[in-house]
């Protein structure tokens, strides 16, 4: 049986700026050049050294990870406060440092704009510039060229030179992580071709971060998806990209039902993340959220009286319903729930909802106080102050009401 043919790359000498030939799939009929299974041998699992995770679970030393956004949802302002956390060694966002690191971030905002997001970070976070002396570099798309690969006659074609120029300015500036803001701008190649994207990848950067070991970012674009909830699959073009991903996170903005749930008046500077896709670690269910503040540069002129406001990304939690209540209101919505006779059913006309917000004097035709009631009844039910019993309603047919389970203390007679 012949041998199968294997890869194997040109050996033509490539010049600074040309571009470096594609594979070729040839035939050898060397029989020694053919794979051979190795055999595993036993290892103490403590010998082996542990994951080099940088940053939470999701920037890790020799691995790509993705994140992909929709557009003006607050990706690059999350980028510039997880770069610097990374440098400073501090906790900005609540995800965990594991070790201090240098990192390179690219983007392709112009680098006056850069350093107005950056500069409003430090400011907000109180960042003194010690902390990032040496530790932060800043390159824009738009000061010098960044291309891994070119299209070229219908072949993707690895930029080889620029790709040994990185992997050397890596190792002199001592750079941990690279942060790629946007993965399209960093390749001239067909984005939806899964053959060129699996290419750029594994022939540049794969190459690139196996020998420096830096964790490589690249925040990638989601499609247009009408509103509905980015996940891995929305990444826009090839799903390769997302395939060689070891930890993919999704962005997405809150919802109009998850601000009347969270009673928030400005959702559009709110958005959460959640693991799209975690190779590494436990994938985990539940989102992280962050909100933009805005911060003041105070750098107004004679010429520009207005300073500039900067959005600054800042961990966010959400909202317990029952924050502000006290053993007071809930006897107030006990007795109130006991005074008569209430459904469980939010679509009911005496759902126990309306008992609720009468006894706390709440609007109930507001969505967002209407959610808010939902919760603490939630919250009340699972501690059983009330509970759901089921009874004939007045059309003689069971239904579950609400009624008072262990009063909060023992009411009075009057």
């Amino acid at each position: 049986m012949a041998p199968l043919p294997m890869l194997r790359t040109r050996t033509t000498t490539v010049q600074p700026g040309e571009a470096y030939p594609p594979i070729d799939i040839v035939a050898d009929n060397d029989n020694s050049s053919l794979i051979t299974a190795t055999e595993w041998q036993w290892i103490d699992p403590k010998t082996i050294p542990p994951r080099q995770w940088v940053y939470g679970r999701h920037y890790i030393r020799k691995y790509v990870s993705v994140t992909v956004s929709p557009g003006g949802l607050g990706k690059t302002a999350k980028a510039i406060v997880e770069a610097l956390s990374m440098v400073t060694g501090r906790e900005l966002l609540g995800e965990h440092v594991h070790e201090r690191a240098r990192v390179w971030l690219l983007n392709e905002d112009p680098r006056e704009e850069l350093d107005r997001r950056i500069a409003a970070a430090c400011k907000y976070y109180e960042i003194r510039p010690s902390e990032i002396a040496g530790r932060l570099f800043v390159n824009s798309f738009r000061d010098q060229e960044f291309i891994t690969a070119k299209q070229t006659k219908g072949e993707a074609v690895i930029m080889a030179p620029f790709r040994d120029g990185l992997e050397a300015e890596i190792r002199r500036k001592g750079i941990d992580v690279m942060i790629v803001d946007p993965f399209v701008s960093t390749h001239a190649v067909v984005e939806n071709d899964n053959m060129a994207i699996d290419l750029v990848i594994k022939q540049f950067w794969a190459p690139v971060i196996e020998r420096t070991g830096i964790a490589a970012e690249l925040i990638h674009h989601s499609k247009k998806l009408g509103g509905n909830e980015v996940n891995a699959e929305s990444a826009r073009g090839a799903g390769s990209l997302i395939g060689a991903a070891r930890s993919a996170i999704a962005l997405n903005g809150m919802t109009v039902e998850e601000a009347n749930k969270a009673n928030v008046d400005s959702r559009h500077v709110h958005f959460r993340a959640t693991d799209a896709k975690a190779n590494m670690a436990p994938k985990s269910e539940q989102s992280r959220w962050y909100k933009i503040e805005s911060v003041d540069l105070a750098n107004a002129t004679l010429e520009r009286p207005a300073s500039d406001h900067v959005g600054v990304v800042t961990s966010w939690h959400w909202p317990d319903a029952m924050q502000g209540m006290t053993a007071a209101d809930l006897l107030a919505v006990q007795k109130a729930v006991n005074a008569g006779s209430w459904k469980d059913s939010s679509q009911a006309a005496n759902w126990v909802g309306r008992a609720v917000a009468d006894a706390l004097r709440l609007d109930i035709d507001e969505d967002r106080t209407k959610e808010r009631i939902k919760q603490m009844l939630k919250k009340w039910k699972e501690s059983g102050a009330l509970k759901v019993e089921h009874k004939e309603d007045e059309s003689r047919k069971v239904r579950p009401f609400v009624v008072v389970g262990e009063w909060a203390f023992q009411p009075s007679d009057d």
